[in-house]
């Protein structure tokens, strides 16, 4: 295959105004992408909070229309609606722009297929063949047009709300809600509300610049001094563009990915619904995996990414699976990561089975985990080095089936990671600096 010159695992990403995040890159992106539909069709444009939205999804239409595609636009929107939206509307394509959980000065293009799945290798392939041709536009009688979804956004509440079930409600349920600042802004509120819980937001006041600004998923403290300040049963937080989700419980303390997984993966198998094994990643925490296998729950290791876990999914016929940073998927709602969604999920399996957040992590602890990061320059060469090899097989026969060790070169920094996870924490922390240890003393 190809290599990729400007899509990345996750669309197109950077700094607003430093190519390729630019109007005119992005006016002609719209376009190869109207070529590549064949000059015909719709694609659903969304976008998250940051102030240079608006610029972007104005090129966004006029590459579009140029190439002779109309565009139906639904505003701010979370990138699992615009999923559901495009395969709803029929659309032949969908875009979001948004860089996600990075701060507002940073933006992105990912697209959906027709299907609501994000696009396959050889068709960003194809457009970025698309992209080094010239711009040209259609003739006026053949030009595309632009729509405005004005309900979009209510179609997108009861369509979360519909995944939860009918005889249940949240009524009695105290909520915090933090929405980063972001795109779930004006809708998750109105799910939980619905749903019958009280409801306390925060981060619900966008203003182009402060989209997950010390808030929202990355960000939990804020979440968990709401948490204990209001009394409330348990926090939920997005990330800007909705996709991921965390939770705090009653005392303010985290409930990361891999625990809101693992809670659903032994009620959905209690239940007998849970249909085949789970997906994680490189970083999934070892507890999860353990208390999997005593369940006879299938674990499956994936790379860093919602991407690759997805894939994992796909070819396992599987529907539950997700990261410790909060991307939580659950295909038998939505066709990608939807954090609005997962904890619903969540909120039903704690109803269903009437235990509280802070009960479960409580009988489900994580094991304790050391990540360290060492900043090198030639980071293949000292992964190949001998010594460092030795140390990390020795660790690992110390450790035996109580931990593990991750070492690997980060693919956005050069920097090596090292991770270390066992049941005891001492000996998490020593064996973790053991080996940054050395690999600083291999640079």
């Amino acid at each position: 295959m190809s290599k990729r010159k400007y899509f990345g695992t996750d669309g197109i990403r950077g700094t607003v105004g430093q190519f390729p995040i630019t109007p005119e890159f992005v006016l002609k992106l719209g376009w190869a992408l109207g070529q590549a539909l064949g000059n015909k069709g719709s694609v659903v444009i969304g976008k998250d909070t940051r102030i240079s939205g608006y610029m972007f999804e104005s090129v966004l239409e006029a590459g579009l229309t140029a190439a002779g595609v109309n565009s139906l636009l639904v505003g701010p929107m979370p990138t699992p609606a615009i999923a559901y939206l495009t395969r709803t509307f029929r659309a032949d394509a969908g875009i979001v722009i948004s860089a996600s959980h990075n701060p507002y000065h940073d933006n992105g293009i990912k697209f959906f297929s027709a299907d609501g799945t994000k696009f396959p290798d050889d068709v960003e392939l194809e457009i970025e063949a698309l992209m080094e041709q010239e711009m040209t536009t259609l003739a006026s009688d053949k030009l595309g047009k632009a729509f405005r979804i004005e309900d979009a956004t209510a179609r997108y509440i009861e369509f979360c709300k519909a995944s939860f079930p009918n005889n249940l409600s949240l009524k009695g349920q105290k909520l915090v809600v933090d929405c980063a600042h972001g795109a779930t802004y004006h809708i998750a509120p109105h799910v939980f509300k619905e749903l019958g819980a009280e409801v306390i937001v925060i981060g619900n006041t966008p203003d182009g610049l402060n989209i997950n600004l010390d808030c929202g998923a990355t960000a939990t403290n804020a979440l968990s001094k709401a948490v204990v300040e209001h009394k409330a049963d348990l926090g939920i937080a997005f990330d800007g563009d909705g996709d991921r989700v965390m939770m705090v419980d009653s005392d303010g303390s985290l409930i990361n990915g891999d625990q809101l997984i693992w809670l659903l993966a032994k009620h959905l198998n209690n239940k007998g619904e849970l249909q085949g094994g789970v997906a994680g990643t490189l970083m999934t925490n070892m507890a999860v995996e353990v208390d999997l296998k005593k369940e006879k729950i299938e674990f499956e290791r994936t790379k860093v990414g919602d991407r690759y876990v997805m894939q994992s999914l796909k070819q396992n016929n599987w529907k539950l699976g997700g990261e410790s940073s909060g991307h939580v998927i659950c295909l038998d709602y939505n066709s990608t990561g939807d954090g609005i969604v997962a904890a619903l999920q969540v909120l039903n399996a704690l109803k269903e089975t009437e235990q509280t957040l802070k009960s479960f992590s409580n009988l489900h602890p994580l094991f304790p985990q050391e990540l360290i990061n060492v900043r090198v320059d030639d980071a293949d060469s000292i992964l190949e080095k001998q010594e460092l090899k030795t140390l990390v097989s020795d660790v690992e026969q110390q450790l035996g089936d109580s931990g593990r060790v991750l070492i690997r070169k980060s693919g956005t920094e050069p920097l090596i990671r090292v991770m270390v996870e066992a049941k005891d924490e001492t000996m998490t922390k020593n064996y973790a600096n053991m080996i940054a240890s050395k690999v600083q003393e291999l640079v």
